[in-house]
């Protein structure tokens, strides 16, 4: 890909190790610009920092704005975790969280998880207590709920791959009662409607700007992994057509990723564990824009799995990364 040997250079030393050192240079080396076209978004004195680290494989960023914090799942761990902005410090939120992957908030502002060991969507209420959402389709129990996102008429979303109950790393062991699918929970009644069971691990997904997209990651799609774009029913219940929008094309490891004002994807990255992969080449984020190009990477010395917009003006980028976490100021803000 055109520019990646002049970024991947830059950044070899500290990648290859593991080790962060922030770059004392603008622009910061470790945002690669693949196109022109993201250069508007590219902040000339802005570079990536690393807010915290020791943790085992984090994910499910949510941001807090109303109390300046943001909340990250430390699955293996078992437990939530919470950075603090006006502080800069990081303390457990919820231990033990049934390990928890996928966070968000629904329109309310009430935090939603997504919990592998109990295998259900959960709602945390204003006095801390908790509401279970959904836990089961048919009777049949879910796989594992991973990503989550609410749209606007209230309606909540999230995939149902069988990553927490593959093993006991996220999880328990368990045996899987449901094909690997996609879900709505119905913001008024609460039923569960079954989205689609046709693709092979769903994880990451998010609306574009205008609700009339739905995207969702295959994140074991072969040869590679993918993004489909649906186009939207007229009531926004349903899906319709389809078209892909970003394939991997090798060994990258599409995740989480989120959509910013001008739709564009905003993608975790990293080797999807194939042993030709090179991960530090690999390991951070992806941007591409509505069309599926690629037109930047964020380099970081970890798999970034998931990621979301927040700060005070929503143009700070969180990327949950592997072992820790990590921020970039952005000249664009996310579109939820």
């Amino acid at each position: 890909m055109a520019g990646l040997g002049l970024a991947a250079t830059a950044i070899s030393a500290r990648a290859q190790n593991g080790e962060f050192i922030p770059s004392q240079r603008y622009p910061d080396p470790s945002v690669e610009v693949l196109d022109k076209s993201f250069l508007k978004y590219r902040l000339f004195s802005s570079s990536v920092e690393r807010l915290a680290t020791g943790f085992r494989w984090v994910e499910g960023p949510v941001w807090f704005g109303d109390g300046r914090y943001l909340l990250f799942s430390d699955i293996p761990n078992n437990r939530i975790m919470r950075w603090d902005e006006t502080t800069g410090t990081t303390s457990v939120f919820r231990q033990p969280s049934n390990n928890s992957n996928g966070l968000a908030r629904d329109r309310q502002g009430r935090l939603l998880a997504c919990e592998h060991l109990t295998r259900r969507v959960t709602r945390t209420e204003y006095d801390g207590s908790i509401t279970v959402l959904a836990d089961n389709y048919n009777g049949k129990r879910f796989n594992s709920p991973n990503d989550i996102i609410c749209k606007s008429d209230g309606s909540i979303w999230f995939s149902d791959p069988p990553f927490g109950i593959a093993g006991e790393w996220e999880g328990d062991k368990q045996v899987s009662e449901l094909p690997h699918s996609v879900y709505r929970i119905d913001g008024r009644s609460g039923k569960v409607s079954l989205i689609t069971d046709q693709l092979a691990g769903p994880n990451g997904l998010a609306f574009s700007p205008d609700e009339k997209i739905l995207y969702i990651n295959e994140s074991r799609a072969t040869p590679s992994r993918v993004i489909w774009a649906y186009d939207m029913s007229s009531d926004g219940t349903r899906i319709g057509n389809r078209r892909l929008v970003i394939d991997a094309n090798g060994p990258g490891g599409i995740d989480g990723f989120k959509i910013d004002v001008d739709g564009n994807l905003w993608c975790g990255w990293g080797s999807n564990g194939a042993l030709d992969a090179k991960a530090e080449e690999l390991d951070g984020v992806r941007v591409f824009n509505p069309q599926g190009k690629a037109i930047a990477h964020i380099h970081l010395p970890e798999r970034c799995p998931n990621l979301v917009f927040g700060g005070t003006k929503k143009n700070r980028l969180f990327m949950a990364s592997s072992h820790s976490l990590y921020a970039l100021y952005v000249e664009t803000r996310g579109a939820v």
